[in-house]
């Protein structure tokens, strides 16, 4: 199984262009990084968080994150890092697909 703390930089720029796009972004800054994607995501998600649950629950499920994973989150995490705990979980699962799609066409 791929690790997404070792993406490469092609992965994480093809993460990055989903993410603009499932999140309706205008565009995410130049990333080099999960931890740098993750960061230019968090906003966007503190803001579901604050106000839009249902978006980020509908959301976390087109990722496909894990209804597991995501209660974690949402009961464990301290709120002052949960959007970044989110954030993190999304580009992992984001980059797990682009390893998939890129490696078993």
């Amino acid at each position: 199984m791929n690790e997404p703390e070792k993406a490469g930089p092609a992965a994480i720029q093809s993460g990055a262009a989903d993410l603009t796009e499932l999140l309706q972004l205008a565009e995410i800054p130049q990333v080099r990084d999960r931890e740098s994607l993750a960061a230019a995501i968090a906003p966007v998600i503190r803001s579901l968080l604050n106000g839009r649950l249902e978006e980020l629950l509908h959301l976390c499920y087109r990722l496909d994150l894990g209804e597991e994973k995501l209660q974690r989150i949402l009961s464990e995490s301290p709120p002052e890092v949960m959007a970044r705990d989110l954030s993190l979980a999304i580009v992992d699962r984001q980059l797990v697909k682009v390893y998939f799609r890129n490696n078993y066409r």
